[in-house]
């Protein structure tokens, strides 16, 4: 059995609650040792995740189009959606454990990741996830490609990462990403002025995610029902 195994979960986005009752299912699995390291890969439908930091005002004022859904994990609220690659992490961390740590190989990751599209990605002091400088001369101001959040349960981690691929960006327009109202937001393509699709990133972040993870091989499974199978075998 490989180090590591990845889980794409099909071309269709899927609901939030159907993808977050799959961590769930698996980080109970994985807490007992009956699989190994899995990371999810997947598109979700339109939805809003609130953190367990977001305040009343960071939420949208009216209707925002997409559900908002309350979940366990750190940060404020974001957006998930098509176009939007979203991986879970389901995976054992070292003792002792290094939240900080952790969250930094996830964005060490990215940053490699997006390296290979010709864009430089950097960490910002006081917030997570993945940024772009500031590009007066341009008009552009700070903008964030990637966002991170994560939970560690009994030694196991839950939730992960979001790098925004071509998916649409009014979408963030209706609530105050992450809780930060002086940057904006962007995706790989419109910063490259090319379609780059989840499909063309995921192979890539694989690879990266895998390194900075110490997996000396990984794997590949396909498909929710193969998950769930896994998890019964347990």
């Amino acid at each position: 059995m490989s180090d590591l195994v990845y889980a794409w979960l099909g071309d269709t986005p899927i609901p939030y609650h159907q993808g977050w009752d799959l961590q769930k299912r698996l980080h109970e699995s994985r807490v007992a040792d009956e699989v190994p390291d899995t990371v999810l890969f997947l598109e979700h439908e339109p939805v809003y995740t609130a953190g367990k930091r977001t305040g009343r005002w960071d939420r949208p004022i009216s209707d925002p189009g997409a559900p908002v859904v309350d979940i366990d994990r750190g940060g404020k609220i974001t957006w998930h959606g098509p176009g939007q690659l979203t991986v879970y992490p389901i995976v054992k961390l070292v003792q002792p454990i290094d939240v900080i740590a952790y969250v930094r190989m996830l964005e060490e990751s990215v940053i490699r990741t997006i390296a290979e599209y010709g864009l430089t990605g950097r960490r910002v002091e006081g917030r997570s996830g993945v940024w772009l400088d500031a590009d007066p001369e341009r008009g552009l101001i700070e903008r964030k490609i990637s966002a991170i959040g994560c939970r560690i349960a009994r030694g196991v981690g839950m939730h992960g990462l979001a790098l925004n691929c071509e998916n649409d960006l009014s979408w963030f327009d209706r609530i105050v990403p992450c809780g930060i109202s002086d940057a904006g937001v962007t995706s790989l393509t419109h910063e490259s002025g090319r379609t780059i699709t989840v499909a063309d990133v995921r192979p890539r972040l694989e690879r990266h995610l895998a390194d900075v993870l110490g997996a000396a091989e990984y794997s590949h499974t396909d498909g929710i029902e193969s998950l769930l199978g896994a998890t019964a075998q347990g």
